[in-house]
């Protein structure tokens, strides 16, 4: 890495390590504007490819191996390294794309978005671990700005350019575009980053516990997710899946208790400062996903709003979200970890009691700002809590502990999907009697009553996230950065 005319204390892009930062800023910009670049252009992709009814599964398969292959990847980058996992990553997630943008028929794209979530699986742990590696606590409060503007950037041009290429170009090249934003991140990631990684050889890979947590791991979240949608949660199906996910993942905590260098250590679920992280991190998923499926739901079919109106109410979340966090760093330098994580924790319970007060007659304005509200909460609760968990640990299993508090959410946001949907159906059927899949169909005084209760869990959940924090140490004694 050059030092010509830079100064190596600065952390913004020009100073030494700024490339760096750079390639972390475009990686994350691919996984941050796929999460909602395709939304907008699903017409013209139906109606191009046919398979309505398969459609769902273009988010599903891509979610499911995104979430799987997190912990893998962390592990894999403490033993070989970040530079190598985050290379794969970036190149699966662009084979991947290459391949959805020829496409020929919905199962092709279905098993094409696989392969663009496991390169996600491993680009936004890495990226973030990456960051933890090369930045001390102090800087980390003025990277998580740069960081968070890629998030805030993409939930306004993702669903842009999705509606842009699918109303005037193509639907394709929703995929195409990520060709050269990948290209250029790998790039600047072989050209500039650097890192000693000490006995890449040495190390044992745990095959049976990377098998035995994909294929579980898998089967769980497939149950969660499926489950009251393809399936009926009393069906065989439903039992059979489930099952063998609990035997499976039961057979991998038994093999990780004695394996030389487990995937997914123990001693992760036992330190005080990563079950806090983990369990607030599991809430925020589980928080986030009851938003994004019922929020616009709510402002469609009970406020009468239009689909782009609705989509405005989610986004203030997604804007809410990296304000705050890039304020975060700065005040958790202040006033400690837990005080911050804590008050963000309040914030979300405020923002579910606004949340609480949308009626029939309400503002599409008022749900709107009891999402920003929300958001703003979310902000100040998740940034702190990866960092913290990043800092208490050495640079050999920070990649691990990175990968398990992002598996962590993911798991969260599939029982966020069960819980909310079962909460919703429950009182859909107790009113109409039977199984309606199709809630938007419904009329506006049966899905509105349904939808307030699943608000209702969010509260639940947000007064959780509460009682996570308190748990979190205010300071965290830091280890020291990689020896680059």
């Amino acid at each position: 890495m050059t030092t010509e005319r830079i100064d190596r204390t600065s952390v913004g892009l020009r100073s030494e390590r700024g490339p760096i930062l750079l390639a972390v800023m475009l990686s994350v910009g691919l996984v941050a504007i796929d999460a909602t670049i395709l939304a907008t252009a699903v017409p013209s992709v139906v109606d191009d490819l046919g398979g309505f009814t398969q459609f769902p599964w273009l988010f599903s398969i891509y979610l499911l191996a995104q979430a799987v292959s997190v912990p893998i990847y962390g592990k894999l980058a403490d033993q070989r390294g970040r530079k190598p996992m985050m290379l794969l990553g970036v190149g699966l997630f662009i084979l991947g794309s290459v391949l959805c943008g020829f496409a020929w028929s919905m199962p092709a794209l279905i098993a094409f978005r696989l392969i663009q979530g496991l390169g996600a699986g491993a680009i936004q742990p890495i990226g973030m671990t990456i960051v933890g590696d090369i930045y001390t606590v102090a800087e980390r409060a003025k990277v998580q700005g740069y960081i968070a503007s890629v998030w805030g950037i993409s939930s306004f041009v993702g669903p842009t350019l999705g509606g842009v290429f699918s109303d005037y170009i193509s639907w394709r090249w929703i995929f195409f575009v990520n060709i050269p934003l990948g290209a250029a991140a790998a790039w600047v990631l072989v050209r500039r980053f650097e890192e000693k990684v000490a006995n890449k050889t040495s190390h044992q890979i745990d095959y049976a516990g990377g098998i035995l947590l994909a294929v579980g791991g898998s089967l769980l979240l497939l149950g969660l997710l499926e489950g009251g949608v393809m399936w009926n949660w009393d069906s065989t199906a439903s039992i059979v899946i489930l099952a063998a996910a609990v035997v499976l993942l039961t057979t991998f905590v038994l093999v990780e208790r004695r394996a030389a260098e487990p995937i997914l250590p123990l001693w992760v679920l036992g330190q005080r400062v990563l079950n806090s992280a983990n369990s607030a991190a599991l809430l925020i998923g589980l928080l986030m996903i009851g938003l994004s499926t019922y929020v616009p739901l709510y402002a469609q079919s009970v406020l009468g709003t239009s689909a782009l109106v609705a989509g405005f109410a989610l986004a203030a979340m997604t804007l809410g979200w990296p304000i705050a966090a890039s304020f975060a760093g700065r005040i958790y330098l202040r006033v400690g970890f837990r005080t911050t994580m804590l008050m963000g924790a309040i914030i979300v319970v405020l923002g579910s009691a606004l949340l609480l007060m949308v009626g029939a007659h309400s503002s599409v304005l008022h749900l709107a700002g009891a999402c920003f509200v929300i958001g703003v909460g979310l902000g100040f609760s998740a940034s702190p809590s990866v960092v913290a968990a990043q800092s208490s640990v050495d640079w050999q299993t920070r990649g691990v502990v990175t990968g398990a508090n992002m598996f962590s959410r993911s798991v969260g946001s599939a029982v966020g999907v069960a819980v909310f949907g079962a909460v919703a159906n429950g009182v859909v059927a107790a009113r109409l009697g039977g199984d309606h899949e199709d809630l938007e169909k419904l009329p506006s005084d049966v899905l509105a009553p349904a939808i307030h209760d699943v608000y209702y869990g969010a509260a639940i959940a947000a007064v959780l996230l509460v009682a996570a924090v308190i748990f979190m140490p205010n300071r965290v004694v830091e280890r020291p950065l990689q020896n680059a």
